[in-house]
């Protein structure tokens, strides 16, 4: 049997539409809503069953202080090591993120499932198109002011990586003891990212986006330095994947990967739309 955690969420609907022609798949959320779920609370362990669950696809307990998802992601595991699941999968984060503000807990996660008694698979996920097109949209006026400098993000599409995940839990024994990294094979930068939507690229200073978050009042106190920092690292130049020795997105894939700046313009368009 292959669980999925965080099944409700944006990755997670995805790999589950991928592995919807299995009958041996398990969707684990806060609020099962049919047969086919099983409550998993990362914030109650009581709730971690995982008992016949030979595969556990671990997808990252999301935004929180890194204690807190160093918490979940540990109650997790600890309840798959006494269940007996053999094989973990865990959606990490590219290894050039390690500037990024919420690298820690996923570098923990990952010592934490090497140690651990299970066999395992570290999939690192670069950044979404998707959060990119959240991050650095264009204005009413079609202008993008994200502070990304000169800098480029080697996004990927969401649905990739779900891809990806769906095709290493239907087969982990072929992909034990490997860690991934999966980055986008086209580096974007603002001027792309403007031309894709018919706008103009004028990137503002970090200390306007911090004051612009802060500002809308949609971000709790601990997101408004990941936000920036994001913001910061791409600026820098350390998320273009250059840092990447190799990228497994295409070779897992065994295909082109989905160009970002379609998904990331189209990303855009649907937002627009939804207002």
């Amino acid at each position: 049997m292959i669980l999925v955690t965080g099944a409700a969420g944006a990755l997670g609907q995805l790999v589950a539409q991928q592995l919807a022609v299995r009958d041996d798949v398990v969707l684990g959320t806060r609020t099962p809503r049919s047969a086919g779920e099983r409550r998993v609370d990362f914030d109650d362990p009581a709730s971690l069953d995982f008992s016949g669950v030979d595969t556990l696809l671990l997808i990252s307990a999301g935004f929180g202080e890194d204690d807190v998802v160093v918490a979940r992601h540990d109650a997790a595991i600890t309840a798959a090591e006494k269940a007996g699941v053999r094989h973990i999968a865990y959606t990490s984060l590219s290894g050039d993120g390690d500037h990024l503000a919420y690298a820690l807990p996923h570098r923990w996660t990952e010592r934490r499932i090497r140690q651990s008694s299970l066999a395992w698979t570290v999939l690192r996920n670069g950044l979404y198109a998707e959060f990119l097109a959240a991050i650095a949209a264009p204005g009413h006026d079609g202008t993008i002011t994200a502070p990304l400098g000169t800098g480029r993000l080697a996004a990927v599409a969401r649905e990739d990586l779900a891809e990806v995940a769906a095709r290493v839990v239907s087969a982990p024994e072929q992909h034990a003891g490997r860690t991934y990294e999966l980055v986008g094979e086209e580096a974007l930068g603002g001027t792309e990212l403007a031309a894709a939507t018919g706008g103009s690229y004028e990137p503002g200073s970090l200390a306007r986006a911090r004051e612009t978050i802060v500002a809308a009042g949609e971000s709790l106190p601990y997101q408004v330095p990941m936000l920036v920092g994001t913001y910061s690292a791409i600026a820098a130049g350390f998320l273009d994947g250059t840092g990447i020795e190799h990228n497994a997105l295409r070779r897992l894939l065994e295909r082109e990967p989905r160009s970002a700046l379609e998904t990331y313009a189209a990303s855009v368009g649907a937002a627009h739309e939804g207002t």
